[in-house]
């Protein structure tokens, strides 16, 4: 697909946009009617303030970067390490996914790794959805580790009070069958040999960038914003400045390729009228319903409960305001029970586009990569993807308690 068709693809609305604009305007239109008081609006807003600089930014670094052919060269020494083997391709990805994840986060797996697997398939000649769907499955249920995989983790590791080490002590178990699980699904699913339609593929040549110095700059880039999650740096900060450095780079170089496109605004009305949404529904009766499913039960049965309604109402609100709304309702006492409501909320979102916003990160990235997403083989395959994980990544979290 040619540059020129891939943005034309891009201007027109799909059926997500409608989406993002309808739930601004069910949004604004509860604000207006007084369903959601002015006051909690207001500091929904201002919580979402650090969140929507990180994915305006971020979004605009990777767009940037993959027009730098950053990616490319990466790709094509990954798919040069596949030996035309897929089993081995395979591996790799899912060693990149998982350790992205766990190690960084899954946002940045969804940002800065999409555009490497999508390419990495070009580079190769194969289909681009094994690849694709790899590194969207991963990025959500390889978030278990530590702390920093997955918000989620830091709101939970300060509510049972685990410092990282203790956390991934804790968590490992889970996580290593949460991999497993994926894995398991994610060859049966997309990567057997009756699902990708080849037994092998040609290794490519080695890929030069066309002008060295955008290349250095946005990889450069891309290193400093990983190196500044290692550090701690606020990750708004992190990618707005790192962001401009790519941005100043390309004003100097190749202005031409900067356009309004860059801006994803599409996701930024969908965050904002999604949590406007939520506060609506919390206010008039989601967090009783909540507390009612979950339950109290701090044994097994208690555990695989919030383990289910967080994988449930991720897929249908967001794993954010989920896990904060039964958050809430869990007793202060029942660790296990809320470290269950983690899986839930950490694993089970890969059924639907909204369900976490490394989904939707990943599809921006596949939208610009012009890789055209079935949404109904998406949730078929991530709904079973998701039982299957769910109920591994689960019991090993009974079993190791």
């Amino acid at each position: 697909m040619t540059e020129q068709s891939v943005e034309q693809q891009g201007a027109r609305f799909s059926g997500l946009d409608w989406i993002a604009v309808i739930l601004l305007a069910a949004g604004l239109a509860a604000l207006a009617t007084g369903l959601l008081p002015a006051g909690q609006a207001e500091a929904t807003v201002r919580r979402l303030l650090p969140l929507l600089l990180f994915l305006a930014t971020v979004v605009i670094l990777a767009e940037l970067t993959a027009k730098a052919e950053v990616f490319d060269v990466i790709a094509a020494r990954v798919a040069i390490a596949g030996r035309g083997r897929y089993w081995l391709l395979f591996g790799l990805c899912v060693l990149f996914a998982a350790g992205t994840t766990a190690f960084l986060n899954l946002d940045t797996t969804a940002v800065l790794l999409t555009p490497v697997m999508l390419a990495t398939a070009v580079r190769a000649g194969i289909s681009a959805m094994p690849l694709a769907m790899a590194t969207v499955w991963l990025a959500n249920t390889a978030s278990l580790l530590l702390p920093v995989s997955n918000l989620t983790n830091l709101l939970a590791a300060d509510r049972v009070r685990l410092a990282p080490v203790a956390f991934a002590a804790r968590m490992i178990g889970p996580q290593l069958a949460s991999v497993a699980a994926t894995m398991v699904c994610l060859w049966v699913l997309y990567w057997r040999r009756g699902r990708r339609g080849a037994r092998c593929y040609t290794p490519p040549a080695r890929h030069t960038p066309r002008d060295r110095v955008l290349f250095w700059v946005a990889g450069l880039a891309c290193l400093t914003f990983v190196g500044c999650l290692f550090a701690n740096v606020e990750i708004e900060f992190a990618s707005a400045a790192c962001a401009a450095a790519v941005l100043v780079a390309f004003a100097v170089r190749a202005r031409a390729e900067l356009n309004l496109r860059l801006f994803p605004w599409r996701l930024l009305v969908f965050v904002v009228g999604l949590f406007l949404v939520i506060d609506t529904v919390s206010l008039h009766g989601l967090a009783g319903v909540a507390a009612a499913v979950a339950g109290t039960d701090p044994g097994p049965t208690g555990i695989f409960r919030a383990a289910g309604i967080g994988a449930g109402m991720s897929n249908v609100i967001n794993n954010l305001p989920a896990y904060a709304t039964i958050e809430a309702v869990i007793p202060v006492a029942n660790h296990n029970q809320l470290l269950g409501l983690l899986v839930g909320t950490n694993v089970g979102p890969i059924v639907t586009p909204w369900a976490s916003l490394a989904t939707l990160l990943w599809y921006e990235r596949c939208r610009a990569a012009g890789v055209q997403i079935c949404w109904r083989t998406f949730a078929a395959t991530g709904f079973v993807t998701a039982v299957v994980v769910l109920a591994a990544t689960t019991g090993a979290l009974v079993a190791t308690g």
